[in-house]
């Protein structure tokens, strides 16, 4: 079909910052295509797997799919960096799910949620020194919980008792 133009090595840091503008202006598949060219040349440069990562998880629910993301896991240099990206990806799923709002979607979000909040506390026990990022990240999953009833574990059924006359 078409072959590829490769960028120059000399250009990585350039392509980085227009690959970050790009997410800013909602435009995440433009940022994934200008990582993926970033990576052919440097494909340990980190700042350019997280930034794939990300622009990959803005685009949950328009074609890409959580596994996409979680490929990229296993590149990330450090353990920290692992579970906090899997935690990044876990709550973006929920949030997706909660957006698009498909049937069971309360059901599949509250596990996502729930599972984001492991990775963070994973992240937690191995952040560097004054780096609280999982912290935050848990405390905003537990306070999407405690706000949305709806979002429960499967087989969790309420009981609302019928108003009485």
């Amino acid at each position: 079909m078409f072959e590829l133009k490769p960028i120059s090595p000399e250009a990585v840091p350039e392509a980085l910052s227009k690959a970050e503008r790009y997410r800013l202006l909602n435009e995440p598949w433009q940022a994934e295509s200008i990582c993926r060219d970033i990576l052919r040349v440097d494909p340990r440069r980190q700042s350019a797997l997280i930034m794939l990562l990300l622009s990959l998880t803005d685009q949950f629910g328009h074609g890409i799919a959580a596994q996409t993301a979680r490929e990229i896991l296993p590149h990330l240099d450090g353990e920290y960096e692992r579970a906090y990206y899997a935690g990044i990806i876990a709550e973006r799923w929920a949030d997706s799910l909660l957006r698009h709002g498909a049937p069971g979607a309360g059901f599949t979000a509250y596990e996502s949620l729930r599972e984001a909040m492991e990775h963070y506390e994973r992240a937690e026990s191995l952040r560097p020194p004054g780096n609280d990022d999982a912290i935050l990240r848990w405390n905003t999953c537990a306070r999407i919980l405690m706000r949305n009833r709806e979002l429960r574990p499967r087989g969790e059924d309420r009981f609302e008792p019928a108003l009485e006359d």
